[in-house]
């Protein structure tokens, strides 16, 4: 009979406190970047991603999120946000993976198919059907990095800003150019010495001389006033390139509540879109902006983007190849992200061969 009182008591003890409700909780989040509140997609995280968030909390469950918001290099450096994210350091990073060539090789896949599309929505929604039909692309995140990715992020359309006026490829053989991971090989085929670099130096390394242009998107240009070193601003049509992302320590992203949690995530999506959305918007203003202040913007006829796409067609094969032996999907990806990007109406000037 007392066994039969003690299990009926712990019984009611189990039954009180599955029924309580769950407590409410004031959560803290670090979210940074080493790029600027200037950058279209970090600015997107300090007036869309952290107050939705906020809000959405706040309206829809008993909790409360407070963000601490550190850019341009308060908290963390451009190259060194996956491991503040992976580490702890931040809860939600958004970075470039432009700048993790070892760690996420692969992921910079749309650089490695020269002359995508110009369009941002675009090469966010081609982006985004890629990483939804090769596991991998997501999973490298959160089996190796500690984190997970909750959002992809689109560039707007890069171009050339530079020094000098230039019309042909061959005007730029010798150029000290500049750009980030693998945008440097599109300047090696074009005969220019490329230059590893970021944004935050770009302004001074242009007004000394370090190098004479950059390939860039104008938003880039236009915030960072890079224009006041390079007047001109020609338009080559490199492509939107999606090879940002949001991510979230995985440790910390799995104590919040479900209900944060799908929040979270359901936030980042919108996000994601956005920015798509948001540069596309942007870019004509952008070239209108340029041309107010001086700066000579002009567009190539599309016979010297194919002769820089031409000499560049056997690159895409050497990578997928290259990537395969290191173990990555590489074959898969560069032949899915063709294929979707035309399902989306985009036309390569080239089409690459990928076997």
């Amino acid at each position: 009979m007392l066994k039969k009182l003690r299990l009926a008591a712990l019984a009611a003890v189990a039954v009180g406190a599955v029924s309580l409700p769950a407590q409410a909780e004031d959560i803290k989040l670090r979210i940074a970047s080493g790029h600027p509140v200037v950058n279209t997609y970090v600015n997107l995280m300090n007036t869309f991603f952290v107050p939705e968030v906020t809000k959405r909390v706040a309206e829809r469950t008993k909790h409360k999120v407070e963000f601490i918001e550190g850019y341009g290099g308060a908290m963390v450096k451009v190259a060194d946000t996956l491991e503040g994210v992976q580490s702890g350091i931040i809860d939600i990073g958004g970075y470039c993976f432009c700048f993790e060539p070892s760690n996420l090789p692969l992921h910079a896949f749309q650089v490695m198919l020269p002359f995508g599309t110009m369009s941002s929505e675009v090469s966010v929604k081609m982006a985004r059907a890629v990483y939804d039909k090769v596991p991998f692309m997501s999973k490298v995140f959160e089996d190796k990095y500690n984190q997970k990715l909750i959002a992809l992020i689109s560039d707007n359309g890069y171009n050339l800003t530079t020094t000098f006026d230039w019309n042909t490829v061959a005007d730029l053989k010798g150029k000290k150019l500049a750009g980030a991971g693998l945008n440097l090989k599109r300047l090696e085929y074009a005969g220019a010495v490329p230059v590893q670099s970021s944004l935050p130096e770009a302004y001074t390394s242009m007004q000394t001389g370090v190098y004479n242009g950059w390939i860039m998107f104008p938003s880039g240009v236009v915030n960072f006033k890079l224009n006041e070193v390079s007047k001109y601003y020609t338009e080559i049509g490199f492509g939107a390139i999606t090879w940002h992302g949001l991510t979230i320590n995985k440790n910390r992203f799995a104590r919040l509540p479900k209900e944060v949690q799908d929040i979270i995530v359901e936030v980042a999506k919108e996000f994601e879109a956005k920015t798509g959305t948001v540069n596309d918007a942007n870019y004509p203003k952008q070239l209108d902006t340029l041309r107010s202040v001086g700066a000579i913007v002009k567009k190539l006829p599309d016979s010297v983007t194919l002769e820089w796409a031409q000499s560049m067609k056997d690159w895409p094969q050497e990578k997928a190849a290259e990537l395969d032996k290191a173990g990555m999907p590489g074959t898969q990806v560069l032949k899915l992200a063709l294929e979707e990007a035309e399902k989306l109406g985009h036309k390569w000037p080239v089409r690459y061969a990928i076997k």
